[in-house]
């Protein structure tokens, strides 16, 4: 009696429909990316980058190693292997040059690298590694990642979710609180309250006057417009 092998077929991967919201933003007329900017203390020393991206990067979503294509008119996520080298970039300026000048050329850089669209042919996201001494930080690691991956607050959660505390990196990554001071300090005497006079007086008049103008929007009708016709059902 002969004997027959079972092989199971691999199965494919469900396919994963582009939203509208993420077609919407990623068109041959409209392309949005968001744009994260972190400052270092200390030179940047790019050794780690890929091993990073690989281990901590790609693995929070699918989207971080799909491209969008078309399929019988619908747009889908497809997944690919991401060629990594592809999404970092270094940019090359002259050397032993003062903080100002760097300063200028990380502004104008990221105006660059703002208007410049992503390819469509890998992942839509790219880190780019300013590795100069600037006014204010010893290096700049600029994240450029397609608004079709995610809105704003979801994708600086993905890359606050790579970093790690210096002192202990099994804790959760923190932020100093911000401390505001008091309108009226007590060392100040009258002098002080006469100063802040101006800031209490404005503050008063701003509240009163958003508190007003909420009232009347919701007491008294906007005017009929060729817009707005005032007939029931236009919505439809």
């Amino acid at each position: 009696m002969e004997s027959f092998k079972i092989v199971a077929a691999e199965e494919e991967p469900v396919p994963v429909p582009v939203s509208p919201i993420a077609q919407y933003f990623n068109s041959s007329v409209l392309s949005i990316v968001v744009i994260g900017v972190l400052e270092t203390e200390v030179p940047i020393d790019d050794s780690q980058t890929i091993p990073l991206l690989k281990n901590m990067l790609l693995p929070i979503n699918p989207r971080f190693s799909s491209i969008m294509v078309d399929k019988n008119g619908v747009k889908q996520w497809k997944k690919v292997e991401v060629q990594l080298k592809d999404h970092v970039k270094v940019p090359i300026f002259p050397a032993e040059m003062t903080p100002e000048f760097y300063e200028k050329c990380q502004h104008d850089y990221i105006s660059k690298i703002g208007i410049e669209p992503l390819s469509q042919h890998r992942p839509l996201w790219e880190i780019h590694l300013f590795k100069y001494p600037t006014c204010n930080a010893a290096g700049t690691i600029m994240f450029k990642l397609h608004h079709a991956l995610g809105d704003g607050f979801s994708l600086m959660g993905a890359l606050f979710s790579c970093l790690q505390r210096a002192d202990d990196p099994s804790l959760p990554v923190t932020f100093p609180s911000v401390t505001t001071q008091p309108i009226i300090s007590s060392k100040n005497g009258d002098n002080g309250l006469i100063r802040n006079v101006p800031k209490i007086v404005s503050s008063i008049y701003n509240s009163t006057t958003d508190f007003c103008r909420s009232l009347k929007s919701s007491l008294v009708k906007d005017r009929q417009t060729p817009i707005r016709s005032g007939s029931i059902g236009v919505g439809y």
